[in-house]
Order: C-alpha cells, then sequence, then structure tokens
C-alpha cells in the first residue's frame, strides 16, 4: 500500500509547481504534511443568521440578495458591496483588495452566501473581506455539517483553496498508509485514539464537538497528536546528544600546573566566589576532564559572576594545551570580556588575541596567524569567529555567551572548528531561560544554575511613570549625580531601522545635555565606530561621563559599579528579557540603585503586564517564566527563524504537564529504532538539522 509521506503535491488535483512552491512555505512538501497542517481554529458556519440579529464583533453566516455594488475613493480605494436579506435589512459587504472579475461577478438581484465579522463602518454595520461565494439556485440551503477548519496560511494561498486541499488529502486517508507510529503502550496508558481518526476528526469536526476543549487543546484528538510532535521533539534532541557525545573530545584533567594557576587567579580577584559559582565551577571541571564533548549551559541572573566561571574553565583547558574561542553577540560585550579576561589571565602568562568583524589587514592576518598555530590561547570576538579563514591549531572548548542571540547555523560553524576532536561546549546565558523551556529546547544540554547573587548587592527599586514626567526625571538625574553617581538613560523605538534609533538618541542627548548643563552627557550608540564607542565606555566607567545616552547597545554585559539609575523610555516596546537585562545595567555596586520605567500612554493589555511584572520583581527566573507566557517560546529563545521550536500543534507552555511523561516514553523505546526516525521526520521534516548545534 502507497504511504502518504511519499505521495507527491502535484498528485492533488489542481496543484501544479507554483502552488506546490507556496505550500513549501509553511513546510508542507507531501500529502502527509498536508494532514498534519492542522487548524488553529473553527468556525461554527452550520446555521444561519438574519442580518438584523447581528451584535458588532460577531461573527456569522448569512444569506442575502445584492442590490447593488461600486467603487468608492476615499483614504483607500474599495467595493462596496450592498445587500439585503429577507429582514429586509441592508448591510455592506467592503473589499480593499479586489478584481475587475469579482467586480462583474457581484450583480445586482444575484444572491451570495457569507461569513464575516459585524463592524461599525461608514454605512453603519460593515463585513471587510468577507468569505463569500456567489449561490446558483441549486445551492440555496446546502450548509455545512461540521465546524470550518480555520488553518494557518501564506501569501499566495487564501483559506478555501487550503480546505479544499486537506479535503482531498483526507479522501486519500482510507486508501493510502499512514503509519501509527506512537506504541502501543502509549496509546492504551494514555487512552489516545488511533492516529487516522484523530486526524480526521480534527480536519473535519462535527458540529456537537466540544468547541472549548478544541480552542484549548484539550480534545482527546489532539492530544494524540501534541503527545506524538512533544516525543519526536524530544527524540530529536536525545539523537543530537548521542550523535556529538559519538565523537571524542580533548580530556583537559586538571594537573598541578592548572591548580597552581587557578589559585594564583582566584587569589587576585578583589572577592571571594560564591558557593553557587563554586558548585558550577566544580561541575564543568568534572565534564572538561572526560575525553567526550561537554554541552553545559550555564544559567544565572545579571550580575551572578557566570564570567568568572567561565574564566576558570578556560584556565582548566589551557593548562591541558588546549585553545579556547570565547564568542559574544555585540562587540560591546565581546570587548568586555576582553578587557576581564586581559585583566585576570595576561598576569597569568596566558595570550590573549581578539578578533571582530572590524579587524581588517595586517592586523587581522596577524592575529589569524597567532590563532593558527595556537600561540593564541584565547580567542575573544564576535561572529567573526565563524569565518572560513579562521582556523585554530586545536580549539578544545568554545564558550558562547548569550547564545540565543546567535543564529543556529552559527553556532554549529563554530563546532566544526574543532580540527577533527569536538569542542567541549560551555554556553552562557544571563536571559534566564524558563524550566519549561529549558526541558525541552534544551533536553540536550546540562543545565547549571547560578542561582546566588555576590554579597552586599542590592536589590534594585523599579518604578514605573508616564513620559508626561520626563523633567520630574531630569531632576532626578540631577540630584543622583551631583551626589557623586552615574545615570543611563536609554531610548527606544519601534523601528527596525537602526539609523531611527541612533537619530533618537543623538536628539535625547542633546535635549538632556541642554536641560543638564552642570552634568557630562555622553552618547553611545550601534552606528558608531567601535573605537569611538569603546572610548566612551572607557570614560563612563572611569568616571569622566556622568549621564550616558544610549540604545539597546548596552543591554548586555556592560559593567560601571557607580551607575544607581536607569531611565528607560518606551519600555512597552521590549520583551521582559530585554527590560531586565537594561536594569541589570545597574546594581553592579553595594549603593542602592534604582530602574524608571517611561512609558508613552496608553498602554495596551500586554505593555501594562509586562511593565507590572518588572515593578513587582527582581527574580531572573519568574520573569521568563511571564515572558514565555506574554510572546511565546520562539520568541524568548530566538529560535523563531530556524522553526526549532515552532511547534504545528504542541504549545510549551499549555501543554508543560506532558513533558516528564514524555522523557519516560523516550526511554522506553530502543534508541535508533526505524520508529524514532519516521516520528522526527514526521514533525520535523526538513527542520530536523537545525537541532545539530
Amino acid at each position: 500500500m502507497l504511504s502518504l509521506d511519499e505521495v507527491q503535491l502535484t498528485q492533488l488535483k489542481g496543484v501544479g509547481e507554483k502552488l506546490a512552491a507556496v505550500l513549501h512555505k509553511l513546510d508542507i512538501h507531501s500529502l502527509q504534511d498536508l494532514l498534519f497542517h492542522l487548524p488553529f481554529r473553527y468556525e461554527d458556519r452550520t446555521r444561519f443568521l438574519a442580518l438584523n440579529q447581528f451584535r458588532v464583533g460577531q461573527h456569522g453566516l448569512f444569506e442575502a440578495s445584492i442590490v447593488k455594488h461600486s467603487v468608492v475613493f476615499g483614504r483607500r480605494r474599495s467595493l462596496e458591496v450592498i445587500v439585503q436579506d429577507a429582514s429586509s435589512t441592508q448591510v455592506t459587504l467592503r473589499f480593499f483588495h479586489f478584481s475587475a472579475a469579482q467586480t462583474r461577478q457581484l450583480d445586482p438581484g444575484r444572491v451570495l452566501r457569507a461569513f464575516g465579522e459585524a463592524r461599525l463602518g461608514r454605512n453603519g454595520v460593515e463585513f471587510y473581506h468577507p468569505e463569500y461565494q456567489v449561490l446558483s439556485g441549486d445551492e440555496r440551503h446546502e450548509i455545512p455539517d461540521m465546524l470550518t477548519p480555520i488553518y494557518p496560511l501564506t501569501e499566495g494561498i487564501q483559506q478555501p483553496r487550503l480546505r479544499s486541499l486537506c479535503k482531498q488529502a483526507l479522501s486519500w486517508l482510507d486508501r493510502c498508509d499512514i503509519q501509527d507510529l506512537l506504541p502501543d503502550f502509549v496509546r492504551t496508558e494514555y487512552q489516545l485514539p488511533a492516529l487516522k481518526h484523530a486526524l480526521k476528526y480534527l480536519h473535519a469536526p462535527p458540529t456537537d464537538a466540544d468547541q472549548s476543549a478544541l480552542f484549548e487543546g484539550r480534545h482527546p484528538c489532539q492530544q494524540r497528536l501534541i503527545v506524538e510532535e512533544l516525543l519526536a521533539h524530544h527524540l530529536s534532541l536525545l539523537k543530537l546528544r548521542s550523535k556529538q557525545r559519538a565523537h571524542p573530545a580533548k580530556p583537559c584533567s586538571p594537573t598541578p600546573d592548572t591548580r597552581t594557576l587557578e589559585a594564583r587567579f582566584l587569589n587576585a580577584l578583589p572577592f571571594t566566589l560564591t558557593d553557587a559559582q563554586q558548585r558550577v565551577a566544580n561541575e564543568i571541571k568534572q565534564d572538561l576532564s572526560c575525553p567526550l564533548p561537554m554541552l553545559r549551559l550555564v544559567q544565572g541572573d545579571v550580575g551572578s559572576g557566570k564570567t568568572v566561571v567561565a574564566a576558570l574553565a578556560a584556565i582548566q583547558t589551557i593548562a591541558a594545551g588546549g585553545q579556547v574561542a570565547l564568542m559574544a553577540p555585540t562587540e560591546i560585550l565581546a570587548e568586555q570580556h576582553l578587557s576581564n579576561f586581559k585583566a585576570w589571565l595576561e598576569p597569568l602568562g596566558i595570550t590573549i588575541a581578539w578578533l571582530s568583524g572590524k579587524s581588517k589587514g595586517k592586523q587581522r592576518a596577524e592575529t589569524l596567524a597567532l590563532i593558527l598555530d595556537g600561540r593564541a590561547q584565547i580567542t575573544v570576538g564576535t561572529h567573526a569567529l565563524f569565518q572560513d579563514d579562521v582556523v585554530f591549531q586545536a580549539l578544545t572548548l568554545a564558550i558562547i555567551d548569550e547564545q540565543h542571540r546567535f543564529g543556529v547555523h552559527q553556532r554549529l560553524a563554530l563546532k566544526n572548528k574543532g580540527a577533527g576532536l569536538v569542542p567541549h561546549q560551555l554556553v552562557m546565558t544571563a536571559t534566564p531561560i524558563p524550566r519549561t523551556l529549558a526541558m525541552s529546547a534544551y533536553a540536550d544540554l546540562d543545565t547549571s544554575v547560578i542561582d546566588e547573587l555576590p554579597p552586599g548587592r542590592q536589590e534594585i527599586e523599579t518604578f514605573v511613570l508616564p513620559d508626561t514626567r520626563r523633567l520630574e526625571m531630569v531632576e532626578k538625574v540631577q540630584k543622583s549625580c551631583a551626589a557623586g553617581n552615574q545615570a543611563y538613560w536609554v531610548c527606544t523605538l519601534i523601528e527596525e531601522s537602526e539609523s531611527l534609533q541612533c537619530q533618537a538618541a543623538e536628539d535625547a542627548a542633546a535635549w538632556l545635555t541642554s536641560q543638564l548643563p552642570t552634568l557630562v552627557v555622553g552618547l553611545v550608540h550601534g552606528r558608531m565606530k567601535a573605537k569611538e564607542k569603546s572610548f566612551i565606555m572607557a570614560q563612563f566607567k572611569a568616571g569622566k561621563i556622568d549621564l550616558l545616552v544610549a540604545t539597546t547597545v548596552i543591554e548586555v554585559g556592560v559593567d560601571v559599579p557607580d551607575a544607581t539609575l536607569i531611565i528607560i523610555e518606551n519600555p512597552e516596546r521590549l520583551g521582559l528579557a530585554q527590560l531586565h537585562q537594561l536594569r541589570g545595567r545597574v546594581g553592579r555596586g553595594s549603593k542602592k540603585s534604582y530602574c524608571a520605567l517611561m512609558y508613552h500612554a496608553p498602554l495596551s493589555q500586554h505593555g501594562k503586564e509586562r511593565l507590572k511584572v518588572m515593578k513587582e520583581s527582581n527574580d531572573g527566573f519568574i520573569i521568563a517564566e511571564k515572558d514565555l507566557e506574554i510572546r511565546g517560546p520562539g520568541e524568548v529563545l530566538g529560535t523563531r527563524q530556524t522553526g526549532l521550536v515552532e511547534f504545528k500543534i504542541a504549545d510549551l507552555l499549555r501543554d508543560k504537564g506532558w513533558l516528564p511523561q514524555i522523557k519516560a516514553i523516550a526511554a522506553k523505546l530502543e534508541p535508533d529504532s526505524l520508529i524514532e526516525e519516521r516520528l522526527i521526520g514526521r514533525w520535523l521534516g526538513e527542520r530536523s538539522h537545525y537541532a545539530e548545534v
């Protein structure tokens, strides 16, 4: 019997190469993919409403006769169609996108059936772009006997076309084989329906279906597919882990040299490590001593001291004769790491090289030579470390900071620079990843958490105020700086354009300079040259600048102990994780610090929620959980562009209760079984290679 994953889309009626290419954008490459492209909601089109029954905001099905149509010109050209039903009520159907052929089809006197949402428009009740069909006499009273599915779309295909294709695909279900990949013990234990039944039901639910269960993802037919998708995702990560572990790595067992270097490093620090730092450092030490590649994620809130732990890992690697690469997503953060590592490790005789996109000509050639012959024991840089001409003699440890900011292919490129051996990977983030995501998206990594701030650090007090009180904040900056402190003023803009963001920061800096004539105001933004940025940051750190006006380039890594006040403009435009990172620029010393979130009214519901969370909590993990609730996993992890955690039906937040069971189910399956391969192929398809990080 023919298998559905072997049936090409072009075998469906009406699908040529052009439409197949549109479907590929939805990750639909076969008939099986089409069946697993599930509706995200349903509409009840099984009963008619009279036009006089509609309330504004209500969706419904109606039949009416066309009274007249005309093209009207206002701010936007539109096709206006006046219709009337048996209740003698007239409403307007309005189309902003229409063709001449469509206009000719809508002649007065013809009857149409339409479904849409009633809105208030210029002519009273209007329906914008309703779905409709012009009826011939024998069609008048045929109505669907099931709920109408609404599918995720892409440019080039509309709902009716996709619905008709899914209907065709369902008709193939009885003549072709679709393998039920969930083992019998799972279906029995959790009382889950068979795959064929679940697919047929979800594409065409009967009118008496429990709509609230379908809407909330609780229906047994949805649960059947949710379990299968979560299992496929989990198995792909386990497969990745075993694949990584199948390659040897250089073991870096501690030697007397290691212990000497470590002792000299720790004795020179102006602080002692917290218990949490020591615990995580020991976990890394054990991993590095093994001949298998370390895969460890270190999470720690802003200011918890992850960099010191990374430096200890670098010392252990170098003492064993290996090279280290430390990669950061922005030049400012990479430079901060360079400055710390030079101050800490150069006195120990360790050679540190710097490589960024701005490294050019002779200087770049010299750095590449140092890396190639192994004289550069640590190379600090940005994404420039991925480039083909960067060749390491013996890359043994890759430290990746703020890893969610890098594209998956970039991380893969660094992993491949291990010259025969796979480098150990230490991934660090100051954006706490909710436990829910860590269990699923990072199932291939061991996780360590630095859950303790250094002693003496005080909680940052956060307050929320409208931008109409801007002058009050200027006064607060004046008082704070007069008392010997420093401040940040962060400008954010909703526009993606970097030039507009920089312009806003320049305008703010000019205005603040005029308002605060006794203070030194500095400016830093993404369009400045690296040298210029470094100079300004060094001046600020040295206390020669009182107020630093900046865009969000200062989001990560900048460490100025005397900065005790940060004002963030338009915080409602940023995600919680980014706000938490920005707030972490203050409170780096023992002085009491403050964060002002200065919003522009009116606030959306999401905006209010975000600012409330920031005001009430300083705990990065609580904030991360809330961020996940508000924005969803794809955005929180920064993997939306890769499809890594973009599920077809599962929802990590809603379905997190399944995760422990999924782990247990996976443990009972035979490793490397055909079932495992097919599950991953079915649910991740072409996206499964993205996991190879």
